[in-house]
């Protein structure tokens, strides 16, 4: 079992008057890409958001390499080498491809190698390096995204619905570009929909339903216990090839 680079113990979280987290446990392996599953509302976001302090939890704690990030401010989190793709992208529409990641980048200056192995995963960036980046595709718009997160390198990334809404031939270019992510020893926690994708990144799973990790365990396990898949998800991932 590889070492939990992330970990979470009893997290609470409120929103408001709702108690949408419910003593959530499970950990990210270091260097894999993990998937978080789960029908619509389990809590999938909250927990990401939780993790980057966004919303704070209420009981429980965080820990990232060993470090107590609970409490901590969300730039902190940031700087302490986690990175997070929300499912609306958070890209700025008004600002250049080229604008959007010098913003990303720790002192305002783009490593050109780094720079070229990102245009490697996401040839139209570099195509539509000086357009806005609200000119963008769907597709294009996710890829910025992602970029943005990776300008630099981080030790996990959080990456919430990538291939939402994406055409087939985009979702199979996602697909590729998070392989390579995970060449690189990466370490990721991804929320997705798309079993398909799913079932061809993932190393470990953890599946919320209601606010709760309600199954941890390896992705390949799931994809082929199709009564699990019936059970945990209310569907079978052959009905999302």
């Amino acid at each position: 079992m590889a070492e939990a680079l992330l970990e979470l113990k009893g997290v609470h979280t409120n929103i408001a008057q709702y108690h949408i987290l419910h003593g959530v446990d499970f950990a990210v392996p270091k260097g894999q890409l993990t998937m978080l599953l789960g029908r619509n509302g389990a809590g999938k976001t909250t927990t990401l958001r939780t993790i980057m302090g966004l919303w704070k939890a209420s009981q429980g704690s965080v820990t990232f390499g060993g470090r107590d990030i609970t409490a901590m401010a969300t730039p902190d989190i940031a700087r302490a080498g986690i990175a997070y793709t929300p499912e609306n992208m958070g890209i700025f529409a008004d600002l250049t491809v080229r604008e959007n990641l010098l913003l990303a980048a720790r002192d305002g200056d783009l490593d050109p190698q780094r720079l070229k192995w990102i245009f490697g995963l996401f040839p139209a960036l570099e195509k539509f390096w000086s357009l806005a980046a609200g000119s963008l595709s769907g597709g294009q718009k996710q890829m910025l995204s992602i970029a943005r997160a990776i300008v630099e390198p981080r030790q996990l990334l959080l990456i919430d619905e990538p291939t939402k809404g994406l055409a087939p031939a985009i979702i199979m270019n996602m697909i590729s570009a998070f392989r390579e992510l995970k060449g690189t020893g990466a370490t990721i926690l991804l929320v997705e929909q798309n079993f398909m994708a799913a079932k061809m990144l993932g190393d470990s799973v953890a599946v919320m339903d209601d606010g709760r990790i309600v199954h941890q365990g390896e992705m390949a396990e799931l994809a082929e216990d199709k009564d699990l898949q019936q059970r945990l998800l209310g569907l079978s991932m052959d009905a999302h090839q």
